[in-house]
């Protein structure tokens, strides 16, 4: 009985259909359910991802700055963006699409560089100035101001030519300027010391705000010159024989700039002492010997939007090329000449038509985003924010 049974077993599971039926049984299982795990997953994925993005699409929007387009995952970085960058009114700004750059070597880059913003490009190209960086109505209107932005070397004062004189002192000639309350200096440096290479200054120029000649000097230097640098000084040993003492020239500068006022009293605002323009002034002003409020001192080598990208100085030969459209410094170098220059860059930087906030351009440095109103300043809008940040420099635009 027991081996009948058994038979029977052996018999029903070495049959060749069951166990055929049985393996395809299983397999369809398996594929199913590797199926529907494949589907379920693809599923999730699509899902989570949606989602994902449409959290930072949604995030990075609202996390973007208002000024320079920057885009931050997380508020508080958008927060600590504002409180580090000091995004004010008074930044060179794209006139298409309204961002604010640092530099306006950086604004330049944008619109014409190698690889401009396209399509503030695309509006530029037939509107814009390249030396303002302004875009205008038409491109008429863009040649009617062309004229007036591209300035030539000729210097339009009247004595402007007596700058080229082996004169030993022009200070006559400015008595028209003893008004003005914008001047200009340079100076031209020839070489002490064994090799030549301390700077003494041997030529001495300061203008009026219309360009005229208020002083100038050749200054007998205190130590020998051993270098002269006639290639680019175009100074000679007669020159300095008989030339002002440099004790002489300082207190006419410092009278002439003072205008009246002790220096212990000058003040920022209000005052009568004159603001002082020029390049590199606080090498200018050692030489010289002369002591002058840096409050009133506007120099374009440390100016920041005049500045490179890399926070380095523009050399004024650079500055005049780019910004006011002529070359200087092409052989011997004049003092005058580099006053001229100085002083138009200063009033092109002047004359730009920014808001009158002068909170904002004040260049106190202020921090508008203390640590105690995180909270407050995580729910406000970026141009909230913006409203709130100030600029970390004075704004030349506030003296006009």
């Amino acid at each position: 009985m027991d081996n009948r049974h058994d038979s029977e077993t052996v018999r029903y599971t070495t049959n060749p259909s069951s166990r055929t039926l049985i393996f395809y049984a299983s397999c369809m299982c398996t594929f199913l359910f590797l199926f529907l795990m494949v589907i379920l997953y693809i599923v999730l994925f699509e899902v989570l991802s949606y989602i994902s993005n449409l959290a930072i699409k949604c995030g990075t929007s609202r996390n973007k700055c208002a000024a320079c387009f920057r885009q931050y995952n997380k508020v508080e970085h958008l927060v600590e963006h504002m409180r580090v960058s000091f995004h004010s009114v008074h930044e060179p700004k794209c006139g298409v699409c309204q961002k604010h750059c640092r530099f306006f070597e950086s604004l330049r880059e944008h619109l014409i560089g190698p690889l401009p913003k396209i399509e503030c490009a695309r509006v530029f190209r037939p509107r814009g100035c390249n030396l303002c960086l302004n875009i205008f109505e038409s491109p008429n209107a863009l040649r009617t101001h062309r004229a007036s932005c591209q300035l030539s070397r000729d210097a339009s004062g009247l004595t402007s030519r007596m700058s080229r004189m082996s004169l030993q002192d022009t200070s006559g000639y400015g008595t028209r300027n003893q008004g003005s309350q914008v001047v200009a200096l340079a100076c031209k440096m020839v070489g002490g010391g064994s090799d030549g290479s301390l700077d003494l200054c041997a030529r001495v120029c300061l203008i009026g705000e219309d360009e005229n000649v208020i002083f100038q000097t050749y200054i007998k230097p205190q130590i020998p010159v051993t270098n002269y640098r006639y290639e680019t000084t175009g100074i000679r040993p007669e020159y300095l024989r008989d030339a002002m003492a440099l004790k002489q020239a300082q207190r006419r500068i410092q009278d002439f700039l003072s205008n009246g006022e002790p220096i212990w009293k000058i003040r920022s605002r209000g005052g009568e002492a004159r603001i002082l323009v020029g390049h590199g002034l606080d090498h200018d002003l050692e030489c010289l010997g002369v002591e002058y409020p840096e409050f009133l001192i506007r120099d374009t080598a440390i100016y920041p939007p005049l500045m490179r990208t890399s926070k380095l100085s523009n050399s004024l030969k650079y500055l005049t090329q780019a910004y006011l459209g002529y070359d200087i410094q092409t052989g011997t170098q004049d003092p005058y000449e580099d006053c001229v220059a100085a002083m138009r860059i200063y009033i092109r930087m002047r004359s730009q038509n920014h808001p009158r906030d002068y909170a904002s351009g004040c260049g106190e440095s202020r921090n508008n985003y203390p640590a105690w109103r995180q909270r407050e300043l995580e729910k406000m809008t970026p141009d909230a924010l913006l409203e709130l940040s100030a600029s970390d420099y004075y704004c030349w635009c506030l003296d006009s």
